[in-house]
């Protein structure tokens, strides 16, 4: 099991217990489209979600942490959570079907050490909104707008200098519900501005939706959120693998796609197919596999 991070002052940098990712891995799991808003730096890697503002740096033989923030008090129970260290990730990872499945267990040896993340789920919700056909790049600039313009400033400790990036928490869904359209399209939303305008205001006339949500079983959370507007199988199933630690969740891409028609023999298979066969060949856990197949296929499945 993974160990819990201990408390540290603010701008103290402190070893990450139990995960020392190589770098492409680190980069894969925080920048490889399961969340948006992390940003490298001359030391490594600033993120944010929440109130939570975050510096990530890599050394010799370890990986680690600080907080650049005034809130939450405690930052390491945050951190904890957002990377998923409630879990034991090596004996997940090897309970995988990687015995059986050549493709799979070469994914696996790529990506060593890759996690799923455990965000916010209101805001990885409003993420993967704005997903829809867009490459990573893009949506982290949508997010970055939406931040900027209409999310208020994080609180960040005395000793933490102006100059830190990412200094915005993304609008809460009460709060996007009061923008108008014509401002979420002038962040680049196009037209997932209507989107993300009626599921806000679906969410705000229904407090309390979203918790009772991700506390739902896989099947019906996948349901109520399949009722949002703009929300479809897969932005359905990246909220809840990213944002409610639903492992079986099996979201299907582009790159899922080519990854199952090309290595599985799924050629012209339905996305629902897909994700389908997904669920029963890897499993209870088959969204990291899931993650896996998608990182080995856009890093290496040109060659």
């Amino acid at each position: 099991m993974t160990l819990p991070l201990p408390r540290l002052a603010p701008r103290t940098w402190a070893a990450f217990p139990g995960w020392n990712p190589s770098p492409a891995v680190l980069a894969e799991t925080i920048d490889g489209g399961q969340s948006f808003r992390w940003q490298r730096t001359a030391e490594g890697w600033t993120g944010v979600w929440g109130n939570s503002l975050v510096d990530l740096r890599q050394r010799a033989d370890r990986l680690e942490w600080r907080n650049l923030a005034r809130t939450p008090p405690d930052p390491s129970q945050t951190v904890t959570r957002y990377f998923g260290g409630d879990r034991d990730w090596p004996a997940l990872t090897d309970s995988l079907p990687w015995r059986s499945d050549p493709h799979l267990a070469q994914c696996l040896a790529a990506f060593p050490g890759l996690r799923i993340l455990r965000q916010p789920f209101g805001e990885t919700l409003l993420g993967f909104l704005c997903s829809a056909t867009k490459q990573i790049v893009q949506i982290k600039q949508m997010c970055a707008l939406l931040a900027a313009r209409h999310g208020t400033e994080i609180a960040r400790h005395e000793m933490a200098p102006d100059s830190s990036p990412l200094p915005h928490r993304l609008p809460s869904w009460p709060e996007l519900a009061h923008i108008p359209e014509a401002d979420l399209r002038a962040c680049l939303l196009g037209f997932r501005a209507r989107y993300i305008a009626g599921t806000a205001r679906f969410l705000t006339a229904r407090p309390g939706w979203l918790e009772e949500t991700e506390a739902l079983p896989y099947p019906a959370a996948k349901a109520r959120l399949l009722e949002l507007p703009g929300v479809g199988e897969k932005v359905a199933d990246c909220v809840l693998l990213f944002g409610a630690g639903q492992l079986e969740a099996f979201p299907v891409d582009t790159w899922v796609l080519k990854s199952l028609a090309r290595r599985y023999g799924l050629d012209h298979w339905k996305p629902a197919q897909v994700a389908h066969f997904g669920r029963t060949h890897f499993g209870p856990l088959a969204g990291l596999a899931q993650q896996y197949l998608f990182a080995w296929e856009r890093k290496f499945g040109g060659r």
